[in-house]
């Protein structure tokens, strides 16, 4: 997935993509105190990108790493599974957040509140984020 970001973000006009790798468990397992698959399988990982030029950073703790990414210090944070990505984009834009999946051979963008069936036809739902993914995917199929 480190790869999939590096390629993404230099498609998309970031010519040295900065990335972090958040960690699986808390604090990015505190040196195996908090379980041991970032010093078994992310840091291998993530040094074998390095080694090819990607500029990454990691395990970060997933606690801060997003905050970090926020204020500038990240281009894209890797995150090791979907809920932990998708909690700091809902808490920042709930209702205009665009889920993008990259590596696909096609361009795939998507609301990121997911499908509101439960709302659908109650005049409840919001268009923003529908409206916000449809736009991204144009501009990244004009980049």
């Amino acid at each position: 997935m480190i790869g999939v970001a590096d390629r993404f973000l230099r498609r998309v006009g970031y010519p040295r993509p900065r990335i972090a790798v958040a960690g699986v468990n808390p604090h990015a397992g505190e040196n195996g105190l908090f379980g041991d698959e970032e010093i078994r399988i992310v840091a291998p990982a993530v040094a074998a990108m390095r080694a090819k030029g990607v500029e990454v950073t990691g395990p970060c703790p997933p606690d801060t790493v997003f905050m970090q990414c926020h204020e500038g210090m990240y281009d894209m944070v890797v995150a090791m599974y979907h809920d932990q990505g998708h909690i700091p984009l809902k808490l920042l834009g709930f209702y205009d957040g665009v889920n993008i999946t990259a590596g696909l051979p096609f361009i795939r963008t998507s609301a990121d509140h997911g499908t509101a069936f439960d709302i659908a036809w109650t005049g409840k739902a919001k268009s923003e984020s529908m409206a916000t993914s449809i736009e991204l995917a144009m501009h990244i199929a004009q980049e």
